[in-house]
């Protein structure tokens, strides 16, 4: 689909429409008030809840909800109901970090491959260098972009390739994004912290295959999590 025609809305930004219906016309919810659960929501949308997932989380991604830690999702108290919002750009945004993840799953992962084989011993200790710090940030709490974008470039350039100078900028945009929409959704946050730990052990033991694997695997989660793959795109993850 060109990206310059219109298109009719998606399921998910009927549902996030009607959610902001509920708040700005309705007056169901107000600043600081909490939205029903998943379950409960999706049944009174009539929609599944991966739908209304990619709903809240396009909301959340405009400040209109805030995902809070065991507690639920909420309105955010910073939100004025009477605030114009428009949610026409919402899904151009959406496809721009999909796209953005896809050709990292696209690459990453044999780039992985190449790093076991042919890093250095000091590009290795790099890698597991930034490694460290990405968990420890994660541990403490604090932004790790700096440190992702680090451990990332760090295993793409151990793969020795001219042309993969090209593809870092690419790399540092979708980590920076997801480092950003990762603070909605804890469950990346600790899929990273284990995705992580299993790339650094193959990659320490020069495991090629096992490399290549965990990267897959590690992009496919933070994918999975923040309901980026697409429905149609033929893959099925369990």
């Amino acid at each position: 689909m060109s990206r310059g025609l219109k298109r009719e809305q998606s399921l998910a930004e009927q549902t996030a429409d009607r959610i902001l219906s509920m708040i700005q016309i309705d007056g169901a919810f107000g600043p600081g008030d909490k939205i029903p659960n998943e379950n409960d929501l999706a049944h009174q949308l009539s929609v599944s809840r991966t739908t209304l997932r990619e709903a809240i989380r396009m909301l959340a991604a405009h400040q209109v909800l805030e995902i809070r830690r065991g507690r639920g999702t909420f309105v955010r108290e910073d939100f004025h109901p009477g605030d114009q919002l428009g949610l026409s750009g919402l899904s151009d945004t959406l496809l721009n970090i999909r796209d953005l993840f896809e050709i990292r799953l696209i690459f990453e992962p044999q780039a992985a491959w190449y790093a076991a084989q042919r890093a250095t011993e000091g590009e290795l200790e790099r890698i597991l260098t930034y490694g460290r710090q990405a968990e420890e940030k994660i541990r403490r709490g604090e932004d790790r972009t700096q440190a992702e974008r680090a451990f990332h470039s760090a295993i793409a350039s151990a793969t020795h390739n001219a042309f993969i100078n090209e593809l870092i900028p690419m790399i540092y945009r979708a980590i920076d994004q997801a480092v950003e929409l990762s603070s909605q959704y804890p469950a990346v946050v600790e899929d990273t912290l284990r995705d992580h730990r299993q790339l650094m052990f193959f990659l320490e033991r020069r495991n090629a295959h096992g490399a290549r694997a965990a990267m897959e695997l590690h992009i496919i989660h933070a994918m999975d999590e923040m309901a980026l793959s697409a429905p149609s795109d033929g893959r099925s993850h369990s």
